[in-house]
Parts: structure tokens; C-alpha cells; sequence
């Protein structure tokens, strides 16, 4: 769990309260009930950790091994109860089982981890080798998935709206990248710094599923979180990065209501400051770069955005600007002034963010 420098503990969902605020204003209760527990659930979770005190800004059971080569995942089911981290299902190295969701968040685990490793030389997700540990079956029909500084959770989703949060690889890997983010930059979680938080959790978790499939970023959907949505949604996942807004437009969780460029960036009190809303606009950026790169988006563009994750430079507070110009300084120094440079200079010139 962050403490964000004096910011209240980060406590992150896939799933933006003022979606399911929505649903849980819907007059059918097989669609209010779930989302209203769920939101209710987000909240006690949220002062839980809130109220978890760490000394440093590290999880309390950061009690990492050596890092080695090989994630150590362990899965635990919470049986539909509320209680973490529940019963032990699955440990590192065993055989898959019959319960599809175990074997999918054992997988997603493992996908994350080799990414990290693989391409960036990062060691899990503090860089030392940090046991990766996930509760599948929490909660009766819960609407959600989080990170909660120590570990991930996944709901069953209601049937109805949401199905199985273990589905999609990239919400996996959106969640367990707010752990890196955590151990690294410590983005603080309100406005345009929560909102790269959120983005650069996106943005990885992405990647995490390119590289999984071997998508280049022409061929990649740039979708986060489709095959969650269930079959009677208008829509395709939970957000665009090519085209933010067009997710889903939906009778009953509305119209996708992401900007793609600081033209419609919205001010809201709700959400942190907007920050599941305003991440449209640095996922965009990265799109747009990735594409006229080309490639294996990891391989540039994802390195560019890893080194000012990493690199110490991204302060708490960073606006989008400060992080813009961090991503212009990493490409020039790591690839010097060809065509990356430029395609991340036309990236954040055509979303409207002024690199410094």
C-alpha cells in the first residue's frame, strides 16, 4: 500500500465509481443490487487500507525474496465471503485445475510478470522478486477488481453487466501495474496525476496483452478490459485508448464519457478529480505514438513511458505536461532525434498537452 507522500493510501478498482453509480440507480434491482454492494464493498476496502498505517510507503507484507527469474504466484478463493486473503487454491508451479478462474489469474500473473521481466529487466512488481498473490470468487456478484497495495482481487462480476473479472489479461495487468507505479513514481491519486496513474496502468496492462498475443500496434484492438462487458451491453470493454468515448454507449451505463484531447478534458469533483476519465487523454498520446512508431509497441514506445515511470524524475504531483515532457527527454536520450522523438512530440501536440 503508497501513502503517497502525505496522499491518502491508493486503493484502485478497473471499474470507475461513477459507472457503477449509475448502474446502482437503475430501477431493475438485479442490475442496482450488485452495483450498490459493489460500491459499498469499494468503500469499506477503501477505508480499510486507508486506515492500514505503513512506515516507508511499502506494503506490510513486503517481505520479498531475492529476486530471481520465476514470478511466485499464489491464488486463493474467497468462496463469495468478504474475507482476505481466503483459502489457498493454487501455488506456483502446480497444475491447472478445473476452475477456469483460478487457472486464467494464475496465467494473468505469470503474463504480467514476464512482460515486466522479459522486456524491462524488472524483477516483479517492486523490482525485487515481490510474491504476486490474488483472491478470485470475492464477494456475492461482485462488480469489481482491485489492487489493494498487497495483492489483487477479483469479483464474479453480476451476470448481468459484468462477467468474470479474470477474463480480460489486460485488466490484470492494469491492476498489478498501480503496484509498479506504487513502487516507483508513487503517482498521487487525484486530477491530472491520478489520472496518469490510471493511464499508465492502461497503458501496460495493453501492452501486457500485445505481448501475450504478439500484437503489433497496428493490429491491437487498444481496448481495456473487452470480453468483460456481458452480451446484452452496447459495447465493446471498458475503454478505448484509439478512440476514447467510443467504449460503450449503453441504455443503461450510458455513453463512455473519456476525452481524447484536452479540448474536453472534464472538471469533476467525482472520481478523484476524474481520474478513470481524464487517462482518455495520456492513453491517447501513447496510441497515436505507438502507431506512427510502429511495431511491437512494448519494444519503443512502452520503453519510453517505462523509463519516466522509473527513471525518478516523474514527481507525485506531475501534471500531464510534466509527464509530457519527461516522455520527449526519455525518447530523445534512449533513441536521440529520429522518428520516435517526433512521433512523441506529434503525440502530445495532437491530444493538446504543451510539452515544457
Amino acid at each position: 500500500m503508497t501513502t503517497n507522500g502525505g496522499h491518502e493510501p491508493v486503493f484502485c478498482t478497473i471499474v470507475p465509481p461513477h459507472l457503477l453509480d449509475k448502474l446502482a440507480r437503475d430501477a431493475d434491482p438485479a442490475l442496482s443490487g450488485p452495483a450498490r454492494r459493489s460500491l459499498e464493498r469499494d468503500a469499506l476496502e477503501r477505508t480499510r487500507r486507508r486506515l492500514t498505517t505503513v512506515i516507508g510507503g511499502q506494503p506490510a507484507a513486503a517481505t520479498a525474496p531475492a529476486a530471481g527469474d520465476q514470478p511466485d504466484r499464489t491464488i486463493f478463493d474467497a468462496g463469495h465471503q468478504q474475507h482476505l486473503p481466503g483459502k489457498k487454491v493454487r501455488a506456483e508451479g502446480s497444475a491447472p485445475g478445473s476452475d477456469a478462474t483460478v487457472n486464467r489469474a494464475y496465467a494473468g500473473l505469470g503474463a504480467t510478470f514476464e512482460l515486466y521481466l522479459t522486456v524491462y529487466g524488472r524483477h516483479s512488481i517492486d523490482g525485487q522478486g515481490l510474491p504476486l498473490n490474488a483472491t478470485i470468487h470475492f464477494d456475492k456478484d461482485y462488480d469489481n477488481a482491485f489492487w489493494n497495495g498487497e495483492q489483487m482481487v477479483f469479483g464474479d462480476g453480476d451476470g448481468e453487466i459484468f462477467l468474470d473479472f479474470t477474463i480480460p489479461v489486460d485488466v490484470i495487468g492494469h491492476e498489478l501495474t498501480h503496484g509498479v507505479t506504487q513502487y516507483t513514481a508513487n503517482l498521487a491519486y487525484f486530477g491530472q496525476s491520478g489520472a496518469l496513474n490510471e493511464s499508465l496502468s492502461d497503458v501496460f496492462g495493453s501492452l501486457i496483452k500485445q505481448y501475450t498475443l504478439r500484437q503489433t500496434a497496428a493490429d491491437a484492438d487498444w481496448l481495456i478490459g473487452a470480453g468483460l462487458l456481458a452480451p446484452r451491453v452496447q459495447g465493446q470493454a471498458l475503454r478505448s485508448m484509439k478512440a476514447p468515448g467510443t467504449a460503450y454507449d449503453d441504455d443503461v451505463l450510458g455513453k463512455d464519457p473519456q476525452p481524447a484531447d484536452m479540448q474536453h478534458y472534464v472538471h469533476t469533483g467525482r472520481d478523484n478529480g476524474g481520474v478513470h476519465i481524464n487517462s482518455g487523454i495520456p492513453n491517447h498520446a501513447f496510441y497515436i505514438a505507438a502507431t506512427a512508431i510502429g511495431g511491437y509497441a512494448w519494444e519503443k514506445t512502452g520503453q519510453i513511458w517505462y523509463d519516466v515511470l522509473t527513471g525518478g524524475k516523474l514527481k507525485e504531483d506531475a501534471q500531464f505536461a510534466d509527464f509530457a515532457t519527461l516522455t520527449v527527454q526519455a525518447a530523445r536520450e534512449r533513441f536521440g532525434a529520429g522518428g520516435e522523438l517526433q512521433a512523441v512530440e506529434k503525440a502530445w501536440e495532437e491530444v493538446g498537452v504543451e510539452t515544457l
